[in-house]
């Protein structure tokens, strides 16, 4: 997943946070988290789903691509962009379609309309301001947050360079110090991610 559940969890808080009181009303805060932190988790999760099928595809010609010397990363970026297109999906990763931010400006948008829809159809929620402002709102706190997190993952990084030996990123000792150190520069801002 693009984003760990932990702070997944913090963003909906976040935009709790944000939009109560003044902006939307809701009748259980708890209640309100868990609805927005859910859609978050349905479109991370959709992303993860199609780069499943894309890798299940792919192990189908594992053998010809080997033979052929094709390369897997950009068999896997092509068959991933003709699904995205034929399904319209709003691509996920931010960093496939150049934003900086591990989520595109297009999922950040298209997660502030589904969080609009669900106030909208829901009971719990009474939204005060006209509904784009709350979008627009939404919007503004997911990618500060994403932003910050961006920093994060650098100085996590930073922290793995500077080892006095160099670590190969994507071996098994290069995620395991960027998960440990990326939690450790995650609690400085006050959001726990459990063990690293």
């Amino acid at each position: 997943m693009l984003l760990p559940k932990e702070l997944v969890a913090y963003l909906a808080r976040q935009i709790i946070k944000q939009l109560t009181p003044m902006t939307v009303e809701t009748s259980d805060t708890n209640a309100a988290t868990e609805a927005i932190g859910a859609i978050i988790l349905d479109e991370l999760a959709a992303e993860d789903k199609l780069n499943d099928e894309v890798r299940e595809i792919l192990s189908q010609y594992a053998e010809y691509m080997r033979r052929e010397g094709v390369s897997y990363q950009e068999m896997f970026r092509k068959i991933k962009n003709t699904l995205i297109s034929q399904r319209k999906v709003v691509r996920a990763a931010g960093r496939d379609t150049g934003d900086s931010m591990k989520l595109s400006r297009d999922k950040i948008t298209d997660i502030s309309h589904k969080v609009i829809e669900m106030m909208r159809k829901s009971r719990m929620f009474r939204i005060k301001k006209a509904e784009n402002d709350v979008r627009l709102l939404i919007v503004k706190t997911i990618t500060e947050l994403l932003q910050t997190e961006e920093k994060v993952d650098r100085a996590a990084r930073q922290k793995i360079r500077s080892q006095k030996r160099e670590i190969t990123e994507g071996t098994d000792e290069w995620q395991l110090l960027h998960k440990r150190y990326y939690a450790e520069e995650m609690k400085k801002l006050g959001i726990e991610l459990g063990a690293a």
